[in-house]
């Protein structure tokens, strides 16, 4: 037989053997179109349609007009209207929305010759969301407090003509001592803008370094358990010790231990540095912190054994993790808003564990949470571990 033959028959056992792991083929096939569309959607997309509250405290065409113009940029999702300033603040810490924007009392007495200051307070914990809300915020009532000095000047521009029609009719009155000094600046300048940033100023390693440590927990538990069970199931160590008197929980017990220990010390080497490297500061408790790393770790590695369970090779295993771990890391907001995505994503994202893991490690570690304030987050990563071990161990296949 000739070498080409030979090179055709490899190539043809390859395709053979690929064609008979129908899940390792649909991996192959279907990951690229969906780590381009992540890609093209995600990291290249614009970040839109972010949660706000606009905070009103009168009524009137000024204020009428302002709302149509935040309503009208697809930068606002304007979820509600309020009167009170307080619940604004309140719903910005909660993390309901990432900004809240403050209209003041007088906002419509545009006679007035005080500037009216509109506050906005921000989500400072989203470092991307901050950086477009800010200056985007401040151009539109920059643009609102121009329009509203013009009409100023043509208010002044009447009062003007019409006191030199008195001025012909009495010669007794100076126009020089008589009109009103104008300061052209402070008439243009009717709106004073100020930002409260709620959690101080965030820079991006602030706001990454919570998600990458979830992210590092879950890529390396994942991977882990590829070659601690499907790894050892390909080489027949696994068969080897099943034919000792040894249980399947036992097994997995002892993997989800020795996975567990090796992850979460990972997880403080990287948290270390991160303190170290980047001067990264805990705002909230550094207890809390690790037991959520402990928390992710254990989620992850009953991902990898409910994967693992029912699969003979370490490559059948690797293929069928890929199109679950790395989506995640683009869909659950590790290093953009989940708000650059779109909402089909978006809704996708809350079907990740990640996404709760992203949501806890930030909001202990950037605002200062406590057990209280992320408890639906640890609620649902207990289920998910739950779901995963409950499914990894009952199907389980020690004669693969």
């Amino acid at each position: 037989m000739s070498e080409s033959k030979k090179i055709w028959w490899m190539i043809k056992k390859d395709l053979l053997v690929l064609w008979r792991h129908k899940p390792r083929l649909a991996s192959i096939l279907l990951f690229p179109i969906l780590m381009i569309a992540l890609f093209g959607y995600g990291m290249g997309g614009e970040i839109e349609n972010i949660p706000v509250v606009v905070v009103k405290q009168t009524d009137g065409p000024v204020t009428d007009a302002t709302l149509n113009a935040i309503k009208e940029m697809s930068l606002y999702d304007v979820k509600d209207i309020i009167s009170d300033p307080q619940r604004g603040r309140e719903m910005v810490e909660s993390g309901q929305i990432k900004a809240a924007i403050l209209l003041p009392p007088d906002y419509e007495n545009i006679n007035s010759s005080n500037s009216k200051s509109v506050v906005v307070y921000v989500d400072s914990s989203d470092q991307m969301a901050t950086q477009m809300l800010v200056p985007a915020t401040q151009a539109l009532f920059s643009q609102i407090s121009s329009q509203i000095g013009m009409k100023k000047l043509d208010a002044l521009q009447a009062q003007s003509t019409q006191f030199s029609s008195m001025q012909v009719q009495s010669q007794e009155v100076q126009s020089s001592s008589s009109l009103p000094s104008l300061n052209f600046q402070n008439i243009m300048n009717s709106i004073n803008f100020q930002v409260n940033k709620i959690y101080g100023d965030t820079k991006y390693i602030d706001f990454l370094v919570p998600a990458i440590l979830a992210m590092t927990v879950m890529m390396g538990a994942m991977m882990s358990m590829g070659e601690s069970l499907a790894g050892e199931r390909e080489r027949g160590e696994l068969a080897r010790l099943f034919m000792t008197p040894t249980s399947v929980t036992t097994v997995v017990a002892g993997k989800i231990i020795s996975r567990l220990v090796i992850q979460t010390t990972t997880a403080m080497i990287l948290l270390g540095s991160a303190i170290l490297l980047f001067n990264i500061t805990i705002s909230g408790s550094l207890l809390l912190t690790i037991l959520l790393l402990i928390l992710i770790a254990l989620c992850f590695v009953g991902f990898g054994i409910m994967v693992s369970a029912r699969v003979g090779t370490q490559e059948d295993y690797v293929q069928m993790v890929m199109p679950f771990s790395m989506p995640m890391m683009f869909i659950s907001g590790v290093f953009y808003p989940l708000e650059t995505m779109p909402w089909i994503f978006q809704k996708i994202a809350y079907i990740a564990p990640l996404t709760y893991a992203n949501d806890a490690m930030r909001g202990v570690m950037l605002k200062g949470a406590t057990i209280g304030d992320i408890w639906i987050d640890i609620a649902v990563l207990l289920g998910f571990t739950l779901l995963f071990f409950a499914m990894g161990v009952t199907r389980f296949n020690r004669d693969i």
